[in-house]
């Protein structure tokens, strides 16, 4: 499993996923309100930018469309950030972030995530290196202007395509 920082402890009571930035709707959601948004289930390869790849992934979530609707976002927002716990980002461009299989995961292959792998709240971006889908997911920032996160700031490709081997910046 690679990670930064501990993995975080979940609390029922204080956990909250919000929507923020350049919105409509900006809101702070409770893991309750989180649950209950409507479910999509998605097949999906997963890529490793240390090269390994895992095959037929079923995810269940909330998708990517859903998060849009509520947050409305206005028509400044190209860009946003995913903000998580113990201060980890990655940067999407809103394109990236409507593309289809794009969603907030809770379930993989038919059981809840696992503290490890992301719970309660996973970014899966299936079509990109796996840094961008992002553990302990709490707040979607929309931006107008580009903002690179943890590891892109760090070195890493700023999009991060498998396809095209997208891993470092010296590649951009």
């Amino acid at each position: 499993m690679l990670t930064y920082g501990p993995v975080p402890r979940f609390d029922v009571a204080t956990w909250d996923f919000r929507l923020f930035g350049e919105v409509e709707g900006a809101r702070r959601l409770t893991y309750g309100e989180t649950r209950a948004l409507p479910q999509v289930m998605v097949m999906a390869d997963f890529h490793c930018v240390t090269t390994w790849s895992r095959l037929e992934n079923r995810w269940e979530g909330v998708s990517a469309a859903a998060i849009l609707d509520l947050a409305q976002p206005t028509s400044e927002a190209r860009h946003l950030l995913i903000h998580c716990d113990g201060g980890y980002t990655t940067n999407l461009s809103m394109t990236e972030f409507r593309s289809a299989g794009v969603l907030f995961a809770h379930r993989h292959d038919g059981s809840d995530l696992t503290p490890e792998h992301g719970w309660p709240l996973r970014l899966v971006v299936p079509h990109l290196y796996a840094w961008k889908s992002a553990k302990w997911v709490r707040a979607v920032e929309f931006l107008r202007q580009e903002r690179r996160g943890f590891w892109e700031v760090r070195g890493y490709h700023n999009h991060g395509d498998p396809w095209l081997e997208e891993r470092y910046s010296s590649q951009e």
